[in-house]
């Protein structure tokens, strides 16, 4: 009987794994399938798995293939990915390591495109709120931009035809290929920390969508959006949208229309100030017009002329009100005095002197007038009050009521 090998698990994983890499099928194959249990490690690798309604495999993408993909993949989303399988043999399972990937039905660039729009717009970084307004009438203009290209002649041509003599601070930055986002973004810092300008002009000429991808760079957008300074975009075509035209605060369909949007035309504005110079003096003329007018009015008046007429008039005024109030007042005293009069005549017939006057007397004890003889007894000492004085009596006798005769 032959001796039969027996394998360690990691003799038996190398040979299989031997075996995968050896077939140049699976050292080259592009697969398609749909991604979930997607995780980005902390590394920067990506992990994932790549199914279809009957199979699934293992997938990782290291990280310096990872960076270059322009989408940013999910579950759900159906790709095709190239690379090779081998064998992970801690774990002893087959996967395919990534080294290309790209949305399948979809370019690449416009997935992503799709992505950092819709990421942006969620964080509120379109709002129309958040943009700034525009200087009416800049003194100093910043144009961000290749110094080779025909923008820039463009610009110039447009920004020095309608306002001559304006302050135009060029910046140069590469505006496309890899190095273009870094470029722009430390242009716009570089703006902002010196406060050059009270407009920036952000623009290039036309191109494919890969030679505008540096204006659909994630870090340009926030750039664009944080600038204190505001930003005019004027990129590619009338017809080519980047996602810094969705940023910045005013988009133009070309880098001439940015400049053009930027400042006014010179010429025009001199005439709008000097037609408004002489509408003002034309106002301030009939104003003063005016106002002499009533100037005249007003010296040429009786007043004016004689004051001395006017006072005799209050004189008058004053002489006649006095005997109207000096009339009413002697009219009501001459009121009171009847009424009073006439008061006092009833207090004088009711008074008991006028009684006493007519012969009768009053009869008080103890200082209290006595009006039935029940308030006495005999022997009682009261006061007898008289016209003229008083008596002091004793009572000797008391009667009941008398009748009166009549004379």
């Amino acid at each position: 009987m032959l001796e039969q090998k027996i394998y360690t698990v990691r003799e038996l994983t190398n040979y299989i794994r031997t075996i995968l890499e050896a077939d140049t099928k699976l050292a080259n194959v592009w697969i398609k399938g749909e991604i979930s249990n997607f995780k980005m490690h902390s590394s920067g690798h990506l992990y994932f798995t790549l199914k279809d309604s009957d199979a699934a495999i293992k997938c990782v993408m290291f990280r310096s293939r990872g960076a270059k993909i322009k989408f940013r993949p999910e579950d759900g989303m159906e790709v095709i990915a190239k690379g090779y399988i081998s064998i992970y043999e801690r774990m002893g399972q087959y996967q395919l390591y990534v080294e290309e990937m790209d949305p399948f039905g979809l370019g690449e660039l416009y997935m992503a495109y799709e992505q950092l729009k819709a990421k942006l717009q969620e964080e509120g970084l379109f709002d129309v709120q958040k943009k700034k307004p525009l200087p009416p009438v800049p003194s100093k203009v910043a144009v961000i931009t290749s110094p080779t290209g025909a923008a820039i002649r463009d610009v110039l041509n447009v920004l020095n035809r309608r306002f001559p003599g304006i302050y135009i601070l060029f910046v140069p930055a590469v505006v496309q290929g890899a190095e273009a986002p870094r470029s722009i973004v430390k242009a716009l810092n570089t703006v902002n920390k010196h406060g050059a300008a009270e407009v920036i002009l952000l623009v290039r000429g036309g191109g494919s969508i890969e030679e505008l991808w540096g204006f659909n760079s994630e870090e340009v957008a926030r750039a664009v959006a944080a600038s204190e300074i505001p930003v005019i975009t004027g990129v590619g075509h009338e017809t080519d949208f980047t996602i810094v035209d969705f940023v910045a605060d005013r988009r133009a369909p070309t880098p001439s229309a940015a400049a053009e949007i930027a400042v006014p035309v010179k010429k025009d504005l001199l005439l709008s100030v000097e037609r408004c110079s002489r509408m003002i003096k034309a106002l301030t003329a009939r104003h003063i017009r005016e106002r002499r007018t009533k100037l005249d009015k007003v010296t040429s008046s009786r007043v004016i002329q004689k004051p001395d007429n006017l006072l005799n008039e209050y004189r008058l005024s004053l002489d006649y009100n006095e005997q109207r109030l000096s009339s009413a007042v002697n009219m009501v005293l001459t009121s009171y005095k009847s009424r009073f009069e006439a008061a006092a005549g009833k207090l004088d017939a009711l008074s008991p002197l006028r009684i006493l006057a007519r012969g009768y007397a009053i009869c008080r004890k103890n200082n209290e007038i006595i009006g039935d003889v029940k308030l006495v007894e005999v022997g009682d000492d009261v006061e007898v009050i008289l016209r003229k004085g008083s008596l002091i009596c004793q009572v000797n006798k008391r009667r009941g009521d008398l009748a009166w005769k009549k004379n």
